[in-house]
Order: structure tokens, then C-alpha cells, then sequence
């Protein structure tokens, strides 16, 4: 009663901790996935006069070359003057080349994010009036298209060849030790580890193109492999090829020298030593992926790097051991079956890495999500629920194979005793009827006919002892199962790799809420004269993020009203420990004139009498410290008087 009531505890424990656990996501910041929160101009705005330069700020720091920011005035001709500067914190600028005309000009971008995902896009600004433009298509070429769908297939059998070769290695060393004399199984690693390597080198190709041109064209440009490998993922591409030399050495010990050495302490040192140093190779190959995207940048790297190490080992040692279970169960021998032990032990193992799953899972969501809200609003939510609706089916497949295990393991001493009554007189049969024969041959001279006759004998008594394996009920249970969970685990690598690729949910929800305070009047004035500025900052620390507003009423030459509002990247207004602002006429060489403004209420502060003394383009800054050691100064220019 015990044995059936326990693994339907257990399963019933991880599919409510599978389904809910990830929605232990609080609100929290954490950077992967760059994306545009600013920007100066602002997107459509109307400025009267021309820019100095433009200025982009995004959400996390990114990586930039000479091309990354262009200007295109209406005509389609580069109006930028020098290469794009890190101006403070995430926010990077080009100059302007001086006397541009009025009409609508082009800004373009092309950055790589800091956990290596290639961020394009383009919007618009005008000066005096808005006009017909030649330029179209710009800021869309960087991971789509072909070169887009080849890397993201690279990255799903990259994905793929890690979990099969370091679960199917961990499955024979852990549960199924005779597994390494099974043709199938050694197949079945050493195709994981050329899967994994060709994609490997295929990334490596790929990666020059995908973070630039996006041409297939560009992908044997030698110039560009070196660029990549001057970068943190190049040097995690090489880092993973090295790491699989070592895990070719690896493979051929255990299907060579382990699977050859009888068992015995030797053997078993020789276990030890393949574990240890198999462990040191799949941690390596895990961090690979682990120090050069999400994990790697943003809130807590020094914690979420190893936890995407555990993360990834125990996807391979659940997934991967299902695989090679698989096999087992279709592909071994028929005189040498896998035992009911080794499913029990693997069972285990699969028991552990789903636990180990659940706690890093959890952890992932907190650092990508940052709001409840996030997972029905935005693309990586909703995907993050397919997961986890995945993983929740995955787990009660699971509990379906355990209890065919259990039924198998119940039955176990029958199995092997009729195994052994049967294996013995048909073995003597054998034996007698191959020696009667061999004798007639014999006697009759033909050698051949006997060795024909004896390989006839044998495939039919091979092919006897499968009927009699497959016939058995509960064997055939587990095998449909087991099935069962390795197609939906296909299914779930894939959602796993699209996940890899999408734009976090905390970072697209800071985006539209910037977006959309920029679109509503990132720079504009009223009819009453009153001019509202928005400007996006980042301190680098905790909760450093948000959005100030700067109200100026009216806006003339003279005494003014200043009203400023501090908000969180979710809108919410939020008070900081201090805000000084700045107004500085460049052009006549005035100021800064300080202005300190009084806190009125939550995320409100005010100022009045604020005198302008001339008209001008005046740049208004904006100091905000959001703890004893965060402080950025964020500024924007607008006419006054």
C-alpha cells in the first residue's frame, strides 16, 4: 500500500508546486533584453530648432560600434557627425553635424543588449514642420528573417545536444551502468555530443551576421568572426568548444575502457572518476550559456548565474535521462533487457532535478516577470505560462510511468525467475541441438551449413525473447509513457528556446510605460503656454528606476511655476531622497541657475517664482538620487520665452 500511495504524493506535491510556483514573482528589477525607454528627440516630436545631437536611452547597457546609431535627414543622407558615445549611464548620443533644414528626420539604431541578444529599431522626429521621407525600412535587419530562423534552430539544437549528451551520459553512470555496452545508448550520446558541437560552430558562423546585417550572405565574413570573437559570447562559444574536446575524452573511457572493465572496485573507482570529471564538464558546458545571456546581466548575477547552471543540469538529467530511458526501453537487447531497478533509480533522479527545476524556475520568473501583471500582458508571460502548462503535464505523464514502475518492480522476482527457468533449457536446447548438428555436419563435411543453422537458431531464440519482452503488459505501460513525456518534452524544449529569445516581461512593460509617457509629451507645450518634459532615468542601483516630469508653467521669460513628478517605470508615483534641477542658456553662456524644489506630496515636488531671464534654448537637468550613493543627472533642451 505504501509503494502506491507514495508516488502519487510525490507527484501530486510537484504538479502544485510546477503549476503555482512560478507565480511567486514579485515586483523587482533585473536587465536582459535591452529595450528603448527614451530617447531625445523623442519619437514624432515637432522641435522648432535643430538638435545638437540625439540621444537614445535604453534599459540596460548595451554594446555599440561606429554604425550603431545613424541619423537620416528626408533624403536618406547621414546627417550624424562622429561615432555614438556612452553619455551617462544607459544612455548613449551622436553629434549632429550644424544647419540642418527643416523636415523629418530618421533615427535608427542597431545595439547588442548585455545578455547578447541583438536590439534594432527606428522612429522619427521633425524640425519646424514635419515632411515626406525617403527612408523606410531601416532598424529591422538584426535577428529576423533567415539568418534569424537558422540561429534561433542553432540555438534549439544546441539546447537539445546538451541535454541528450549529459543526460544520457548521467543515465548510464547513475542508474544503468551495463547501459554502456548498448549500441543504441552510445549512439544516442555521441550523436548528442556532434549535435551539440555542429551547432556550436554553426552559431559561431551565424552570430556576425545575426547581430548586424542579418544577410546570409555575411556569414562566412571573415571580418565579422573576428568581431565575435572579440565579444563575451564568441568567447562563450569557444569556451563551450574546448569544454567539448573534453567531453569527446569523456565518451571514450565510458564506452571504451569502463564498459570493457569488469565489475569490482576498479570498475567502481573508475565510476567515481568518470562522475566527478563528467559533473566538472557539464557544470562547464552549462555556464557557457549561463555567463553570456539573461543570467549573466542585471539583478543578482553573482546568484542567478549558478542557479541557471543547476537550471540547465537538471533539465539534462531529467529530459536527457528520459531519452536514454527511451531508448533503453526500445532499443536494448532482448537478452539484455533494462532492469526494473534502473527505472526505479532513474525514477530518482528524475523525482530530484524536477525539484531542483521547481526552485530555479521560480527564481527565473522573479528576475525576468517583476510584476504579476506581466505574465497575461506580455509576450514572455504568456509564453512562461505554455511552460509551465508543459511542465505541469510533463510531471503527471511522470507519475503515470511511476506507477508502471512500481507495477514492474512488484513483478520483478517473478519476471527474472521465469527469465531463468527459461533462459536455462532453452540454452541447453540450444546447445544440444548445435552439437547434434554439429556433429551430422560434421560427419557429413559441411561446415558452413552448420554455422548457417546455428545463426538461424539464434536469431529465432533472439526473436522469441523480444515477443516475450514486449508481451509483457506492464513493460509495454511504461514504454507508452515514457513516450508520451518525451513528446511533450520535444514540445517544451522548443517553448524553453523561444523563452530564450524573448524580450523579458519586466523590460517590455518598462518600454511601453516609457513609450507611451514620450508619445503622450516627452517635450511639448500647451495652449496655455505650460511646457511638460519627460525624461527617463537610471541610477544603477536598487529601484533606480522610473521617469521624472518636469511641468513649467508658463514657460516665458520671467517668474514661472515648476511642478516635477517622480514615477516608477509601472507609473506609479514614488518618493526619492532628493531632486535638484538645473537651467543652463548654453548658447549666452547663462548658468546653471538652481532651482530646489519643495516636496508637496508622494512623487510631487514644487517650485515657484522660477525665474527665466531671457528667451532661449534652454537645457533643463534634472539631478535625482535615489540613495545615499545612486545619483544620475538626466537633461533635456526646449524653447523658453
Amino acid at each position: 500500500m505504501t509503494r502506491t500511495i507514495t508516488p502519487r504524493l510525490r507527484t501530486l506535491v510537484l504538479l502544485l508546486l510546477a503549476v503555482t510556483g512560478a507565480l511567486f514573482a514579485g515586483a523587482g528589477t533585473a536587465s536582459a533584453h535591452a529595450a528603448l525607454t527614451g530617447s531625445d528627440p523623442a519619437q514624432g516630436v515637432v522641435v522648432a530648432k535643430a538638435p545638437t545631437q540625439v540621444s537614445l536611452t535604453f534599459s540596460e547597457k548595451v554594446a555599440m560600434n561606429d554604425d550603431s546609431l545613424q541619423v537620416l535627414d528626408p533624403r536618406g543622407r547621414k546627417v550624424e557627425s562622429g561615432s555614438p558615445v556612452n553619455v551617462s549611464g544607459t544612455t548613449y548620443a551622436v553629434k549632429l553635424r550644424s544647419g540642418l533644414g527643416k523636415g523629418t528626420y530618421t533615427v535608427a539604431y542597431q545595439v547588442v543588449s548585455a545578455d547578447s541578444h541583438p536590439v534594432s529599431g527606428a522612429y522619427t522626429f521633425s524640425i519646424g514642420a514635419p515632411s515626406e521621407t525617403v527612408v523606410s525600412g531601416v532598424g529591422t535587419g538584426t535577428g529576423g528573417g533567415v539568418v534569424g530562423a537558422l540561429y534561433a534552430f542553432g540555438r534549439y539544437m544546441s539546447y537539445a545536444g546538451f541535454i541528450v549528451l549529459v543526460g544520457g551520459a548521467a543515465f548510464v553512470l547513475a542508474c544503468w551502468q551495463r547501459g554502456s555496452g548498448v549500441r543504441a545508448l552510445q549512439r544516442l550520446v555521441v550523436g548528442g555530443w556532434l549535435a551539440l558541437t555542429a551547432a556550436t560552430l554553426w552559431l559561431l558562423l551565424l552570430r556576425g551576421s545575426y547581430t548586424s546585417s542579418g544577410k546570409f550572405g555575411d556569414v562566412f565574413d571573415l571580418e565579422l568572426l573576428g568581431q565575435v570573437l572579440q565579444t563575451k559570447t564568441g568567447a562563450a562559444l569557444v569556451s563551450r568548444l574546448l569544454l567539448l574536446a573534453a567531453a569527446a575524452l569523456f565518451i571514450a573511457v565510458l564506452f571504451g575502457a569502463y564498459n570493457r572493465r569488469e565489475e569490482g572496485e576498479e570498475k567502481r573507482d573508475l565510476n567515481f572518476g568518470l562522475a566527478v570529471g563528467g559533473v566538472v564538464v557539464a557544470a562547464g558546458l552549462a555556464a557557457s550559456w549561463a555567463m553570456a545571456e539573461h543570467a549573466s546581466t542585471g539583478l543578482q548575477p553573482g546568484i542567478a548565474m549558478p542557479v541557471d547552471v543547476v537550471h540547465l543540469l537538471a533539465v539534462a538529467a531529467w529530459l536527457g535521462g528520459l531519452t536514454a530511458l527511451l531508448v533503453a526501453l526500445y532499443r536494448a537487447p532482448a537478452d539484455a533487457p533494462i532492469e526494473s531497478a534502473a527505472v526505479h533509480r532513474f525514477s530518482r533522479v528524475a523525482f530530484g532535478s524536477v525539484l531542483a527545476l521547481v526552485a530555479t524556475g521560480v527564481y527565473q520568473s522573479w528576475r525576468q516577470l517583476g510584476s504579476w501583471s506581466a505574465f497575461a500582458d506580455t509576450a514572455y508571460g504568456q509564453l512562461l505560462l505554455v511552460k509551465i502548462g508543459l511542465v505541469a503535464l510533463l510531471v503527471g505523464i511522470a507519475g503515470i510511468s511511476r506507477r508502471w514502475t512500481g507495477r514492474l518492480a512488484a513483478d520483478a522476482t517473478r519476471a527474472v525467475d521465469i527469465a531463468e527457468k527459461d533462459k536455462v533449457p532453452a540454452s541447453r536446447s540450444a546447445a544440444g541441438k548445435a552439437a547434434s548438428g554439429a556433429a551430422r555436419n560434421a560427419a557429413a563435411g559441411d561446415g558452413k551449413r552448420a554455422a548457417q543453422l546455428a545463426r538461424q537458431r539464434a536469431a529465432v531464440d533472439a526473436a522469441r525473447r523480444k515477443r516475450l519482452r514486449d508481451a509483457d503488459a506492464n513493460r509495454f505501460g511504461l514504454r507508452r509513457s515514457v513516450f508520451a513525456e518525451a513528446g511533450v518534452a520535444v514540445v517544451l524544449l522548443a517553448v524553453t528556446t523561444a523563452l530564450t529569445q524573448t524580450e523579458p516581461g519586466r523590460t517590455e512593460q518598462e518600454a511601453k510605460a516609457a513609450n507611451a509617457s514620450s508619445a503622450g509629451s516627452s517635450v511639448s507645450s500647451s495652449a496655455s503656454g505650460t511646457l511638460t518634459l519627460d525624461m527617463p532615468f537610471d541610477t544603477g542601483g536598487t529601484d533606480g528606476k522610473g521617469l521624472v516630469r518636469v511641468d513649467l508653467d508658463p514657460a516665458r521669460v520671467g517668474g514661472n511655476e515648476m511642478h516635477l513628478y517622480v514615477q516608477r517605470p509601472n507609473g506609479r508615483a514614488f518618493d526619492i531622497p532628493e531632486v535638484k534641477v538645473a537651467f543652463t542658456l548654453e548658447a549666452k553662456k547663462l548658468g546653471p541657475l538652481p532651482v530646489t524644489p519643495d516636496h508637496i506630496t508622494t512623487g510631487h515636488w514644487s517650485a515657484s517664482g522660477v525665474q527665466i531671464p531671457m528667451a532661449g534654448d534652454w537645457k533643463i537637468a534634472v539631478t535625482v538620487r535615489t540613495s545615499d550613493i545612486d545619483q544620475v543627472t538626466v537633461s533635456k533642451n526646449a524653447q523658453i520665452g
